[in-house]
């Protein structure tokens, strides 16, 4: 084989065959343009009314009594409501949800009100469109306000199981008043909530396919023998190799992390109270355990697309793993300890404290430590598994010189 004495060309050599690797793999470029740029865009997009307000609704009123056009009024008075119009019919209704002119369509039937006063269960549909998902969440929490109100306004029957004395004292009571204020989520949007969580897995997961479709294909074509002209000593081949595969992944994903938390929050005005300069801090560690642990795992990816079928399912799981959708403490112990195994979930559970509660670094130590334990941790592991994938290398060349000679004495 041939050999150089220059330390740093076996680096150099990597770096630039990774970023050929990545860059004439049209399926590496899909996941690449598909999963940031679109699945991060397509995801604020529909979220995109963060709080919904005033949206239009039509009604179809078949009762037309005097309780039918209160709770009209009262579903009007909500914030997240406006009554566009009364329409005449269900028909038309429908056509201007076709057009786009509303969000939702409210009918009250013919018994409205009857049912009501004879104690019976009424049922009133409300039609909401699903072109944004929080629509659907506001309308529906609006009605339900709305209907609680009406059944606490007329629904009296309770005070004749009191006895007089009870009456009047339920009477002359004063109410508690309840104030609530919402910590860290002021204006209680569910994408303020969810969208900083999501955008770290995407990149956890974007970068996970990458590198084992890249993997796959290095199996496929058995080209990993090129690496070993460079240097005699696996160990010091393995190391420069991991290494320059690392530095390819964490600038390509520096760049769009970038874009993930500096231009897609400006564009969609996502709250972001957090030291930037804690972001990047946070963000080295992260890419780097990240690239270390698909590397460690690469061995066991032998194909170029089977990867996408298999890391496509891990996003939910891994966002209840972080703790940020449920509460660590209320997990078994066996979902505690998975949690420590991603480098997903503590950076994302670290990134929500800093983007969303204004952290310092002291207040994310646990998860930031931990993103170091994993870095040296899996960068062993991936030289370790790096030096196997050499040593199979050697073996499938060696296999491959005596064939062609029995081929050749033949």
């Amino acid at each position: 084989m041939k050999t150089s004495n220059n330390k740093t060309s076996l680096l150099s050599f990597t770096i630039v065959r990774e970023f050929f690797a990545i860059s004439r793999s049209y399926a590496v470029l899909l996941v690449l343009i598909g999963g940031i740029f679109v699945y991060g865009l397509l995801y604020n997009y529909m979220y995109a009314p963060n709080l919904v307000t005033n949206a239009p609704v039509a009604v179809v009123d078949r009762s037309q009594t005097k309780m039918s056009r209160q709770f009209v009024r009262w579903l009007n008075a909500t914030p997240q409501i406006n009554i566009y119009k009364e329409a005449t019919s269900f028909v038309e209704a429908k056509e201007w949800m076709k057009q786009g002119v509303i969000q939702g369509i409210l009918y009250l039937p013919d018994d409205f009100e009857t049912k009501v006063f004879e104690g019976e269960k009424v049922t009133y549909p409300f039609y909401i469109t699903t072109d944004a998902f929080l629509y659907f969440e506001a309308l529906q929490k609006a009605c339900a306000n709305v209907m609680l109100a009406m059944n606490d306004a007329y629904r009296m029957d309770g005070m004749v199981f009191l006895p007089p004395q009870g009456i009047l004292a339920v009477a002359m009571a004063t109410p508690i008043e309840t104030v609530g204020t919402t910590l860290y989520n002021h204006t209680q949007g569910y994408g303020s909530y969810l969208i900083p969580a999501v955008l770290m897995i995407i990149l956890f997961q974007t970068l996970s396919m990458v590198i084992a479709m890249v993997a796959g294909s290095e199996y496929q074509k058995r080209n990993l023998g090129e690496y070993l002209s460079y240097q005699k000593g696996l160990w010091q081949t393995a190391i420069k190799v991991v290494s320059g595969k690392t530095f390819v992944y964490c600038t390509i994903y520096f760049v769009f992390a970038f874009f993930f938390f500096g231009f897609l929050h400006k564009i969609f005005s996502i709250p972001s109270i957090g030291n930037p300069l804690y972001i990047v801090i946070l963000f080295i560690p992260y890419l780097m355990a990240s690239s270390f642990f698909m590397l460690a795992f690469s061995w066991w990816f032998t194909d170029s697309e089977a990867p996408i079928l298999l890391i496509a399912f891990f996003s939910v799981g891994l966002i209840f793993l972080s703790g940020v959708s449920y509460p660590l403490e209320l997990m078994p112990w066996y979902w505690k300890m998975s949690h420590f195994i991603f480098p997903a979930t503590p950076a994302t559970l670290a990134l929500v404290k800093i983007n969303s509660m204004e952290a310092s670094m002291a207040d994310i130590e646990l998860e930031y430590s931990t993103l170091l334990v994993q870095t040296v941790v899996y960068f062993c592991l991936a030289v370790w598994v790096y030096q196997k994938k050499f040593k199979r290398s050697i073996k499938w060349e060696n296999e491959s010189m005596k064939a062609k000679e029995t081929v050749i004495n033949s």
